[in-house]
């Protein structure tokens, strides 16, 4: 014989434990869809003497990213996982470049392969980890 009070026991302990889940998860899938997969970003300074050219993300939804640096291009992975990020990336582009377009290139990426964190302020996705990076979301 079944007691209708144990059977609503549980069901109250079910749903109370659902809740919790739920509320301990929500921040990282919120963080998660805010995360600006699918675009384009621009790092937020200005060109370098003599172009026009500056740094550049393009992030698929499947946080495969074409990237563009001062000078030379390298394809890279974006990992997400709530706040943090890992950033992967391949071989550079062996463009010929002025000394300083490749020193700011290795600088770029240095600091691309040491992002430990993101978060977004509006249109700007920030990257932390020994440096801090600022990208502009593209609204064109």
């Amino acid at each position: 014989m079944t007691r209708p009070w144990t059977t609503l026991r549980g069901a109250a302990l079910a749903f109370a434990f659902g809740a919790a889940a739920s509320a301990c998860l929500a921040p990282a899938v919120a963080a998660q869809a805010e995360f600006p997969f699918g675009h384009e970003l621009m790092l937020d300074v200005k060109p370098m003497k003599g172009s026009k050219r500056v740094p550049m993300l393009d992030i698929d939804q499947k946080g495969l990213a074409e990237i563009d640096l001062w000078c030379n291009s390298v394809k890279g992975q974006m990992i997400v996982a709530g706040d943090t990020i890992t950033i992967l990336t391949g071989e550079k582009t062996a463009h010929t470049c002025p000394p300083e377009r490749a020193q700011a290139d290795d600088e770029v990426l240095g600091a691309l392969n040491e992002v430990t964190n993101w978060r977004r302020e509006g249109d700007i996705l920030v990257l932390t980890g020994t440096r801090t990076l600022r990208f502009r979301l593209q609204t064109n």
